[in-house]
């Protein structure tokens, strides 16, 4: 036998392999099946003078083994992906047409049932109250809440003008206020919400966003609370 003219049919043909490793291209990756195809042409036709090292064989095989990991990885995390969208469907349908409590100053209020909302001292004062206002703008009612120490509070409005007239439903701006080191300062409000729908992945990093009835949108991430 030539060993000579096996080792140029042994080079044309892993030559003409190599040529033909975009027939097993899938964009830019590589899967496992195809890396040990081209693995085994290679062992088939390798210089039988000098064969492939040990060492160099292994190492290939834990290149393999990569490969395969990477795959199985893959495939993993398109399991948890859809897990967790599962999840995050069933937990959007359980929140359409609950309450939740968000940071806004506007509410929707059924006034035959008043509202009970909530807001932020940061520290002590002395003066603290709550300003109502129409969808107009005009001044409803004001709501006296004394001396408070600081943190979260509640507060109430009976859905009444300063007159005892009961108001018509409707969108109202609550508007706190306190006396801190002299000045009076603007309090955040947390006011509760009804949801109307939810939106799968719209938020900012693609998480859930509530569509809250006469307050427009919300992401899940900013809601401070969930009622019933």
């Amino acid at each position: 036998m030539n060993i000579n003219s096996s080792l140029a049919t042994g080079e044309s043909v892993l030559d003409q392999y190599q040529v033909d490793q975009s027939r097993f291209a899938k964009g830019d990756e590589l899967g496992k099946n195809e890396f040990l195809e081209l693995l085994v042409a290679q062992m088939n036709n390798q210089d039988p003078l000098s064969p492939q090292e040990n060492g160099e064989f292994i190492a290939q095989m834990a290149q393999f083994s990569t490969v395969e990991g990477i795959e199985n990885l893959n495939k993993s995390m398109e399991s948890l992906l859809g897990g967790y969208q599962s999840s995050q469907a069933l937990q959007a349908s359980s929140l359409v047409g609950r309450s939740v409590t968000v940071p806004t100053s506007q509410a929707m209020v059924d006034t035959s049932e008043g509202l009970t909302g909530e807001l932020v001292l940061n520290q002590p004062s002395q003066v603290v109250r709550v300003s109502v206002y129409d969808d107009a703008g005009s001044l409803v009612a004001n709501i006296n809440m004394g001396a408070q120490e600081a943190g979260l509070h509640k507060f109430t409005w009976d859905g009444k003008d300063g007159e005892g007239n009961v108001m018509p439903p409707g969108r109202y701006k609550f508007e706190a206020n306190a006396v801190l080191e002299g000045e009076n300062k603007q309090l955040a409000t947390l006011l509760p919400a009804n949801v109307d729908s939810v939106s799968l992945g719209m938020g900012k990093d693609g998480g859930m966003v509530l569509n809250l009835s006469g307050l427009g949108s919300m992401e899940l991430s900013e809601v401070f609370s969930i009622g019933r």
